[in-house]
C-alpha cells in the first residue's frame, strides 16, 4: 500500500550546536511517500521491499534567527539546491520485534548523495495512517559544507536531524 506523507503532520527537527548556544530548527513540509504491504500489529511484510521519497524545501528551514538563516542559506547554495532529498533503499526489522528497523538510504543536500542507515521505528496511528520517527546526527563536512562561523560565533559540524512522519493510505 502506498501511503502518502502528511506535510502539515509531518516535522523534521534540527539540533546544532554553536560555541555561544544550541542552534534548533523545527520545520513542516516534508512532502513523499512511503510504499510498504503492512501486517497486523503493525510489522512489515519482509517478503515485500519497501520504498520511499521524500523531499524538504531548503526555504523551509529555519532556525528564528534571521542572520542564521540567511547564512545557512548563502552556505547551502539555496537557490541552486532548493530540495533535500532521501531515497528508501534498506528496511528490516530490528531484533526483538517491537516496530524499530533498520533503515538505508540515501540523501541528497547541496547535489551530494551520501548513503545512511540508522534505526526508526514504525507504528500505526489508525488503519489508515502510519507514522516513522527515527534521527541520524550528520557531519555537514559530508555534502561539502564548512560549519558556518558567524562573528565570534561558531557552529560545530555535527547536526542531529530528528523526523517525525505521518503518512496516510492513498492508492494501491
Amino acid at each position: 500500500m502506498r501511503y502518502e506523507i502528511d506535510p502539515e503532520r509531518s516535522r523534521i527537527v534540527i539540533e546544532a550546536r554553536s560555541s555561544l548556544h544550541p542552534i534548533h530548527s523545527e520545520t513542516a513540509g516534508l512532502e513523499g511517500w512511503f510504499e510498504a504491504e503492512i501486517l497486523g500489529g503493525g510489522r512489515l511484510n519482509a517478503t515485500v521491499a519497501p520504498q520511499a521519497e521524500l523531499e524538504l524545501p531548503v526555504d523551509l528551514l529555519s532556525s528564528g534567527n534571521p542572520l542564521y538563516d540567511r547564512e545557512m542559506r548563502r552556505r547551502i547554495e539555496a537557490r541552486k539546491f532548493p530540495k533535500i532529498s532521501g531515497a528508501l533503499s534498506l528496511m528490516k526489522e530490528s531484533d526483538g520485534g517491537d516496530g524499530r528497523y533498520l533503515v538505508g538510504g540515501e540523501i541528497t543536500f547541496r547535489g551530494v548523495t551520501r548513503s545512511y542507515e540508522d534505526h526508526m521505528t514504525l507504528s500505526m496511528v489508525d488503519d489508515q495512517t502510519i507514522r516513522l520517527e527515527g534521527q541520524h546526527t550528520f557531519d555537514m563536512r559530508d555534502f561539502g559544507m564548512e560549519p558556518p562561523k558567524i562573528l565570534s560565533l561558531r557552529v560545530y559540524p555535527d547536526v542531529a536531524v530528528r523526523v517525525d512522519i505521518t503518512a496516510r493510505a492513498g492508492k494501491s
